[in-house]
């Protein structure tokens, strides 16, 4: 498999290509720490300047603080030579007392409240809004963002019949219209991405923890429908949310949150078959979500010009067959897994 930045695939049955590799943003909307102006705008130039050309946001990362940010750089750049997406299914408000206000989880962000809303108008109003923090006239496409019961509880059906029955026509509109060239929807965890992806016709997922090195329990089910259905992937978590960055050791993030021991067991395995093999962890788990065949980009995050830089790099390295073959036999990685040739 031979991978650079400037590698294109088409995104499903669309005329959206994308770059294989792009920069979430999440980080610089403040997610684990503060990141000052200065580091962000060195994080964006340095993606820039490796070749990076696709760029994903929402107006959740930070409370509009990362599309500020990614606005602001992009605005400086030719519209023509990038590509930008961003996500619906949340508005941003003045909160009710702005000096109370709890921007958890965030670490920084900005004083917004959000609100869920998965209607038309409310798919609309966060369409326009983004484009007012992005500061562009155009995004290349849409996301439908956390519909999941992890962040409604007993609203879930609510919303779902929200989105079903009103918000998917803005999204189709959208796109008949060539305001936008396609749709998707983010999915974070196995049962959204076999249930709830099912219930309108999308154009690709972005799947944030589903699909990783560490787990690939949706390789026969929620992934193989998708593909089934010619609905692309865009990879948005390969490192787990961070554990397979950091590696297994005190304070691994996985999933968002403290990883477990099964978690921090199966890392602690895969790291000695990278010892074995001489084989840089990040690297494998960027190359393996990219060997299968529904992904078209993988859109790892970063807060400092070093990670880009070392995400950009992990595309051109070469991983001995011997190393996939390894973890397939102690049981480490599903046995059908594509892995890179």
């Amino acid at each position: 498999m031979s991978l650079s930045v400037s590698t294109r695939r088409r995104v499903g049955k669309t005329g959206l290509n994308l770059p294989v590799f792009g920069l979430g943003t999440a980080h610089i909307g403040e997610l684990y720490a503060k990141v000052d102006e200065a580091d962000s705008r060195a994080t964006m130039d340095a993606a820039w300047a490796a070749g990076v050309r696709f760029y994903d946001t929402a107006p959740w990362y930070g409370r509009g603080l990362s599309e500020h940010r990614l606005g602001g750089f992009l605005r400086t750049k030719p519209r023509g030579e990038f590509q930008v997406t961003t996500k619906v299914g949340r508005t941003l408000h003045r909160p009710a007392d702005p000096k109370a206000f709890d921007r958890s989880p965030w670490t920084g962000g900005l004083n917004f409240e959000v609100n869920f809303d998965y209607t038309y108008d409310g798919v609309m109003r966060s369409y326009e809004q983004a484009l007012q923090r992005l500061a562009l006239d155009t995004v290349d496409a849409l996301v439908i963002h956390d519909l999941d019961a992890g962040f409604h509880g007993d609203k879930q059906a609510g919303y779902e019949k929200q989105l079903v029955e009103s918000g998917i026509n803005a999204l189709v509109e959208l796109k008949k219209s060539g305001d936008i060239q396609a749709y998707g929807m983010g999915i974070n965890n196995n049962a959204a991405l076999e249930t709830i992806a099912t219930q309108v016709d999308l154009d690709f997922c972005l799947v944030a923890m589903p699909y990783t090195l560490i787990d690939q329990d949706s390789l026969t089910r929620g992934m193989k429908a998708l593909h089934d259905r010619n609905v692309s992937v865009i990879i948005g978590a390969p490192f787990a949310s961070g554990i397979l960055v950091t590696g297994s050791g005190a304070g691994a993030k996985y999933a968002y949150g403290a990883a477990s021991p099964e978690v921090q067991a199966r890392v602690r395995g895969i790291e000695e078959a990278c010892k074995k093999h001489n084989v840089s962890m990040p690297v494998a788990a960027l190359q393996f979500v990219l060997a299968h065949p529904a992904v078209v980009s993988v859109i790892p995050g970063a807060a400092k010009p070093s990670e880009v830089e070392a995400n950009v790099a992990a595309l051109g390295v070469k991983i001995p067959s011997a190393f996939w073959a390894d973890l397939k036999a102690q049981g480490l990685l599903h046995p059908e897994a594509p892995v890179p040739a």
